[in-house]
């Protein structure tokens, strides 16, 4: 087991790339907090995780907010004690143009997808470095790397995330490692919500391998990176897009 007895933070994992992800870590047997403001399906990832016999908890909390953040680790820490790996995967989507978009919104799209990941590490960061040791995984995107039109709070924020990574890996380190994960397009709820597969059409006619990736396809490169086996990767953004920007 490549997390054995690691406890493992991991926000958005109700649903998609993190439910996909939590699975994997506690397969690979991590004690894994799931996190999510939805109780119905978060008590169902745990309930699964603890149908195969291994260890999970949940909170309800939304870590876009400092407070419920803190929440999460307090609760985390009375359970288990300490944090080994904290995997920020929270995320929002934003359709709206540059025009168009409000302060609202805007603000809302970086509260979920940058400050959260902020928060929370600055709140695991010194449990980690006390210990020695610690592995950030943050969830960026492909769209952190170009733009088109609309979509610009999201594109920014994701954008912010791949700034974010390599400044935390720079003042984290040696003791924690952190990198991100840039999915391109994956088949997750959040796709569904927009229209599903076909909205992706252009994405998977530019990518070789011609099709859309499945959450498990981030899972296992979120394992990569939080286990030893990526011990010298550290500030990295990894895409994991079937080759759409080769």
């Amino acid at each position: 087991m490549k997390l054995k007895d690691k406890v493992a933070i991991l926000t958005g994992s109700t649903s998609g790339m993190g439910r996909a992800t939590a699975y994997l870590f506690a397969r690979e047997g991590a004690k894994v907090v799931i996190c999510g403001r939805n109780e119905e399906r978060a008590k169902a990832v745990v309930d699964k995780i603890k149908s195969e016999g291994f260890e999970a908890m949940y909170v309800i909390a939304d870590s876009s907010k400092v407070e419920e953040s803190k929440i999460l680790v307090d609760k985390t820490l009375e359970a288990y004690g300490t944090v080994d790996i904290l995997f920020n995967n929270a995320g929002t989507l934003s359709m709206s143009s540059l025009q168009d978009v409000s302060l609202q919104e805007w603000e809302s799209v970086f509260n979920v997808n940058v400050n959260s990941a902020l928060y929370l590490t600055q709140m695991v960061a010194p449990i980690m470095k006390a210990k020695g040791k610690g592995v950030i995984v943050n969830t960026s995107s492909v769209a952190g790397f170009a733009a088109h039109h609309g979509f610009a709070a999201y594109i920014t924020s994701k954008h912010a995330m791949n700034g974010l990574t390599k400044s935390m890996a720079w003042e984290l380190g040696p003791e924690i490692r952190v990198n991100a994960i840039a999915p391109g397009a994956i088949h997750t709820a959040m796709v569904d919500s927009i229209g599903g597969p076909s909205v992706l059409q252009g994405m998977i006619d530019n990518c070789p391998l011609k099709r859309v990736g499945q959450p498990e396809d981030i899972a296992s490169v979120a394992l990569f990176l939080a286990s030893d086996d990526s011990s010298f990767i550290d500030g990295q953004i990894i895409k994991v897009d079937g080759g759409f920007e080769a």
